[in-house]
C-alpha cells in the first residue's frame, strides 16, 4: 500500500514545546494560587487538552478553569524562546508534501497556540490540514481525530503514518489501525 497521509502530532514531536507550555501552566495557575506539581503532571497530564488537564488536576469551578485556560495562552508567547523546531521530522514531511503526499497537524492543543507557534518558528500554512481540541469532541487517547483527517484525505489507516510522543497519542494512533512511530525529542 502506498503512503499518502502523514499526520503529526505537535506538541513534543514537531515541537519542543513542553517547556513553555509546562512554564505557562506553572505561571497561570501559580497567579490562582496553586502550585503546579512538575512531576505529577509530567506523569499524569502530559498530553491532555488543557480543560480536561485543570479538572483532574483538581478544579472544579468551569470559571476558574475557563480562566486559568486564557491566561495560559496570554503567557504562552512569552516562553517561545524555548521552542525548537523537529527540522529532521519537519524536512521529511516537507519533501513527502513536495512528492504529493498530504501531510496533517492533529493535535490536543488549542488552534490559537499552535498557530501562534507555528508563526514564531516560520512555518505557518505548511501543512495540508490541522485538527485541534477546537475541531474534536473526543479527545487522544480516542482515534477518532485520526481518523477524521484520514477521512477528510480519503485514504485508509493503511495508507497513513502518525508520527506522536505521550503516552495518550500513542494509545490513539495505535486504536487509529495507522502505523506509527514515536518522537522522542
Amino acid at each position: 500500500m502506498e503512503l499518502k497521509l502523514i499526520i503529526l502530532d505537535f506538541d513534543g514531536t514537531l515541537a519542543s514545546t513542553e517547556e513553555a507550555n509546562l512554564g505557562a501552566y506553572i505561571l497561570a495557575l501559580r497567579e490562582e494560587g496553586i502550585e503546579l506539581d512538575i512531576e505529577e503532571y509530567k506523569r499524569n497530564y502530559f498530553g491532555m487538552r488543557c480543560p480536561e488537564f485543570l479538572r483532574a488536576a483538581g478544579l472544579k469551578n468551569e470559571e476558574q478553569i475557563d480562566r486559568v485556560r486564557r491566561r495560559k495562552i496570554e503567557l504562552y508567547p512569552t516562553l517561545f524562546d524555548s521552542i525548537k523546531l523537529n527540522e529532521p521530522l519537519w524536512n521529511f514531511a516537507q519533501n513527502f508534501r513536495a512528492m504529493g503526499g498530504k501531510v496533517w497537524i492533529v493535535s490536543t492543543a488549542q488552534r490559537e497556540n499552535i498557530e501562534n507557534v507555528m508563526r514564531y518558528l516560520g512555518i505557518e500554512g505548511m501543512v495540508d490540514g490541522m485538527l485541534t481540541s477546537n475541531d474534536v469532541i473526543a479527545p487522544k487517547p480516542s482515534p477518532s481525530a485520526f481518523l477524521q483527517a484520514m477521512d477528510i484525505e480519503g485514504v485508509t489507516p493503511a495508507e497513513t503514518l502518525i508520527f506522536e510522543d505521550s503516552p495518550v497519542g500513542l494509545q490513539a494512533a495505535e486504536a487509529s489501525g495507522a502505523s506509527y512511530i514515536k518522537v522522542v525529542l
